[in-house]
């Protein structure tokens, strides 16, 4: 969600920016823009859409600077168009200002500037911070900076450059992501790493509460007050190559077939050191999560309860934040964010800590805010994934969470063989993804779609919905099958299907008698279920298969033909898989 990139070195900056906005597509946007110090003048381009609408418009342009930012916009306040999109400037175009997060009290700011005769260009936030910098600068951008910090409320973070100072960026963090990357003679400014990958892999993520100051011959920091603070370089063990597409068509497919080698990855990243934690230690656990990582702690309450015995309840962090949940010590929260930077995952985590609460983070990004700032911390080791709808990242999150359920039960040894296997029987069904994209072209018209799952499955139908609804667009409902009777039912017509997950475990019964409720009203059933399940094929109009595994683990299995399905059918819709509209990767801001 939106994405800040900034750069000040020997080079030029205007195809480093360039890049490094490409490289953070994913985030999702609605316009982009940069700029660029070039003899003592801001030069600034800035367009509605795509990455490439920006390169098309700075075509015959010689635009030689060594410093500028540059952004991509996601609309908060005003809408998506080429005088809200960034950088936005003060008055004079002396400062330029990128930014990402709300200034929540930007229209008492926005009045008071106005009292005093500033005239605004824009319907944004953003462009109090331009002015509110003009105003204090009294020769020093650091200075201007942090006297302006003070004023803003909200979680943000943003990028600023100015005319007065060539070859300087400063950057702040407060509640949104922003790392700085360390080069020779080179420093750069982003809001995620795949965006400076080519250049460096030393990378300083700031907390927050931070300031940094780049200049090519170094990075100093300072917390708000104006103290230096001392940093530790993190070195990325990925590289940019893994961010690529590697003959996929789109990062998503990529990234569906990714799965078998990045569960054995978490497997073996899990098994690599002891665990911390022992959940059997508290009375009570609380997973705190936005999305798809909400889904995967719906199954991991199943495992936990299963295992452990401790009650486990499963709430948005949106919610929680502003909820009335008694939490305080002897409480355990498990927040799982793949970024580790999801405002409300972050947020709620950090209110439980206050309240005595211990925190256990479940990220994919090491050096994150939620890895930063939780007592403990487990790592899903899935790599980058770019496309903005999580798949490779949910199968990990599941592989952790069912490794923390057993980690320290007396018959560890024996459940630990049946997710070995995992990674083996997740490759055996995407070997069938033919199947899956003939199934995907009969079903690509139809405008509505329900997904019914019990127990372990419940979770999975929820997911499998939204995938659907991510990326095609067309409606989907996951619902737990045995509650619909109580509404749902009355929506099965012969123009429904009914995408209907019946493996052979302790519910696959009543399942069935599910099955039978749809088809006795006509509707249409896609069966997912065990490959050697007669019946379910024959209750079927078209079935997909999964290989037996042990009950718990199902849920790895049974999402992957739902990824593929929703995948294929938005492929053949011809939609942005990769980058769906109105949504982001990371959601920064509530």
């Amino acid at each position: 969600m939106c994405g800040i990139v900034g750069y000040t070195g020997k080079g030029e900056a205007l195809p480093v920016l360039l890049g490094a906005l490409e490289r953070l597509e994913y985030r999702g946007y609605d316009s982009a823009g940069v700029c660029v110090i070039e003899n003592k003048k801001l030069f600034l381009e800035k367009k509605k859409g795509k990455i490439r609408e920006l390169v098309r418009s700075l075509l015959g342009k010689k635009i030689l600077g060594k410093t500028g930012i540059g952004h991509t916009r996601w609309a908060t306040h005003g809408e998506p168009s080429e005088r809200n999109a960034h950088p936005h400037t003060d008055e004079r175009e002396e400062f330029a200002v990128v930014h990402n997060g709300i200034v929540e009290n930007f229209l008492q700011l926005r009045e008071e500037l106005q009292k005093e005769g500033v005239k605004f260009k824009s319907d944004t936030d953003t462009e109090v911070i331009a002015h509110l910098i003009a105003k204090n600068y009294e020769g020093d951008l650091l200075e201007a900076v942090l006297k302006t910090v003070k004023r803003l409320r909200g979680a943000f973070a943003f990028a600023v450059v100015t005319s007065k100072e060539p070859g300087r960026v400063v950057g702040v963090k407060e509640g949104s992501p922003l790392i700085v990357g360390l080069g020779e003679g080179e420093n750069f400014l982003a809001s995620d790493i795949p965006a400076i990958l080519p250049y460096t892999k030393k990378v300083v993520p700031l907390n927050d509460g931070e300031v940094a100051d780049l200049t090519p011959e170094g990075v100093s920091f300072y917390d708000f007050e104006g103290n230096p603070t001392k940093k530790e370089v993190m070195l990325v063990s990925w590289d940019v190559v893994s961010a690529q597409k590697g003959g996929f068509k789109h990062f998503m497919l990529k990234e569906i077939y990714e799965q078998p080698k990045v569960i054995g990855d978490s497997i073996r990243g899990f098994l690599s050191k002891e665990t911390e934690v022992d959940l059997r230690n508290y009375r009570r656990i609380l997973i705190i999560a936005c999305g798809t990582s909400y889904h995967a702690g719906l199954v991991g309450k199943y495992w936990i309860e299963r295992f452990v015995r401790v009650p486990v309840e499963v709430i948005y962090a949106s919610e929680f934040r502003y909820g009335d949940y008694p939490v305080g010590e002897g409480d355990l929260v498990i927040a799982i964010s793949q970024s580790g930077e999801t405002a409300d995952t972050k947020f709620s985590s950090s209110m439980a800590k206050e309240r005595g609460a211990k925190v256990l983070a479940l990220v994919n990004v090491v050096g994150s805010s939620l890895d930063r700032e939780s007592d403990f911390t487990l790592y899903t080791h899935a790599g980058p994934e770019v496309g903005v709808a999580a798949t490779k990242t949910f199968t990990t999150q599941l592989t952790v969470l069912y490794l923390l359920a057993i980690s320290h039960l007396k018959d560890y040894e024996e459940l630990l063989k049946g997710i070995l296997e995992v990674p083996r029987l997740v490759e055996k069904i995407l070997n069938n993804g033919e199947k899956i994209k003939e199934v995907a072209q009969k079903y690509q018209k139809f405008k509505n779609f329900l997904y019914l799952g019990r127990y372990l499955n419940y979770p999975i139908a929820l997911e499998g919905a939204l995938k659907l609804k991510e990326i095609s667009y067309i409606h989907a409902e996951g619902y737990p099958a045995g509650e619909m009777k109580h509404g749902p039912i009355a929506l099965i017509d012969d123009k429904m299907p009914v995408v209907s997950i019946a493996v052979k475990d302790r519910v696959y019964e009543k399942m069935l008698s599910n099955i039978e409720e749809v088809l006795s009203r006509k509707g249409i059933v896609i069966g997912v279920g065990n490959e050697d399940d007669e019946v379910l094929k024959k209750k079927s109009k078209d079935f997909i298969g999964v290989p037996r595994a042990r009950e718990e683990l199902y849920p790895i299995l049974t999402v992957v033909p739902l990824q593929l399905l929703a995948y294929e059918i938005a492929n053949l819709l011809g939609l942005d898989v990769d980058q769906p509209r109105n949504l982001a990767k990371t959601v920064t801001v509530e």
